[in-house]
């Protein structure tokens, strides 16, 4: 069943995730609908003291499915694919729009969090301080460790969402 699960639906449903950028909602979107599918995979089970069918616990749906959580994973492929960025030229294209600042007037209101702001952020949870994300991902052994600590890492759990 976990092969299943990661190469028919994690493969298709993971296509381009490295340019996304998950707001806290999007994440707990993402959480939600893989509990729904690995739900459905798994299917009901048969309470042993009623005999009647019942929907898995969220413990249940964990324990057989021990692949990383989906939007771990897509963290660790952004993660991959900005080390792979910044290892390239400055004179490439998308080097160039990846480190390069925008021009022009700025909309009113709080900025929008962008993709840079979500690889910062993944950054401080795991080196815990402030860091430029350029200089370690030019050593290809540093940063596959922290593409590594950030697959592995424990998000605490929001209120009301297990």
């Amino acid at each position: 069943m976990q092969k299943f699960m990661h190469y028919n639906f994690a493969s298709f449903f993971l296509y381009g995730c490295e340019t996304w950028s998950l707001t806290l909602r999007e994440e707990r979107g993402l959480r939600e609908m893989e509990k729904r599918v690995l739900r459905r995979i798994f299917g009901p089970k048969k309470d042993e003291e009623t005999r009647e069918w019942r929907k898995l616990h969220n413990e249940e749906v964990n324990d057989p499915y021990s692949s990383p959580i989906i939007f771990r994973v897509i963290k660790s492929r952004k993660m991959r694919w900005v080390g792979h960025v910044a290892r390239m030229s400055e004179r490439r294209r998308v080097y160039r729009v990846l480190v390069g600042k925008s021009e022009g007037k700025r909309p009113l209101g709080r900025p929008r969090r962008r993709w840079e702001d979500n690889i910062k952020m993944d950054l401080q949870k795991v080196v815990y301080g402030s860091m430029d994300w350029i200089e370690p991902a030019e050593d290809r052994n540093r940063w596959r460790a922290l593409v590594t600590a950030v697959i592995n890492l424990r998000v605490p759990k929001m209120r009301g969402i297990s």
